[in-house]
């Protein structure tokens, strides 16, 4: 039994392993299980959601669905993961705060996942990567340049760059990056040769990221086989340029996000365990 919490805490081969579980699962293969999964998900949520309820049904674990504030009230975290653990297999919850995914997870009694906090995002991330992987490209010689601000997308790349060592830069004001990331403020320079561009809903950030949309004149600087793979929910004309997004091949695409479900599929099968 295993938690994923932070991306950083799991090492190369961990991430590894999940990949090559998750290419089995995307094949129709992968462990099974007979148990059941408690999840904790905010009604706003879909994309994340929709792939581990669906994910964890077909790997034999019956979703049980709570809203996050479940989790806010007085009782003790390890007391309510340790009767979770009477019943269910796995926890899988998104809460802004990752103070509660940490208190469920002190118990030991059942393995918890970080389906979303205000400060990270790891299955989102994996799965990202995942599907770099599967086009054939090598993840860690590629130039990662996340446009946005300080944020839970941020972050998240910023613990993967931390744990499989990769070349991540940050574009926005100074003012909001991320601490320890290297910034480049000029977009210009941040897009010169740029692998994959990665960006992130702005939030109260809004005004001071205009100047940070993404255009095709910017996407000329990047790298030949460039790869534009803006967080969803995204908004045309906000974060990238509404013809970018429009034309054909110029970013990843919505199946870009199949690989959420066999990612998460292996992340739970692998802190659960074998069966």
């Amino acid at each position: 039994m295993r938690h994923l919490l932070q991306l950083d805490t799991w090492a190369t081969p961990d991430i590894e392993n999940v990949f090559e579980l998750a290419r089995e699962y995307a094949a129709g293969g992968g462990p099974r299980f007979d148990g059941a999964a408690a999840l904790f998900f905010p009604a706003s949520s879909l994309r994340t959601r929709v792939t581990f309820e669906r994910g964890l049904a077909v790997m034999g674990l019956q979703p049980i669905l709570f809203p996050p504030e479940t989790l806010d009230k007085s009782e003790a975290l390890t007391d309510v993961a340790s009767y979770l653990a009477q019943w269910c297999d796995i926890a899988v919850v998104r809460h802004d705060d990752l103070a509660t995914l940490t208190g469920l997870a002190a118990a030991d009694a059942l393995p918890v996942v970080n389906a979303m906090t205000s400060v990270n995002h790891p299955c989102e991330v994996l799965s990202d990567l995942f599907a770099i992987s599967e086009l054939g490209r090598d993840i860690t010689a590629l130039r990662y340049v996340f446009v946005g601000a300080d944020g839970n997308i941020g972050r998240g790349w910023a613990e993967a760059a931390r744990a499989l060592d990769l070349d991540l830069v940050q574009s926005c004001p100074p003012e909001i990056a991320i601490p320890g990331v290297e910034l480049q403020p000029d977009l210009d320079k941040a897009m010169a040769g740029a692998d994959v561009i990665l960006t992130d809903p702005p939030g109260r950030h809004d005004e001071v990221l205009a100047a940070y949309r993404i255009t095709a004149a910017h996407l000329a600087l990047a790298a030949d086989g460039h790869l534009l793979n803006p967080c969803p929910p995204f908004v045309r004309d906000r974060e990238v340029a509404a013809d970018v997004i429009d034309t054909p091949g110029a970013w990843v695409g919505h199946e870009f996000k199949r690989a959420l479900l066999p990612v998460q599929q292996a992340i739970a099968a692998i802190c659960i365990g074998t069966p």
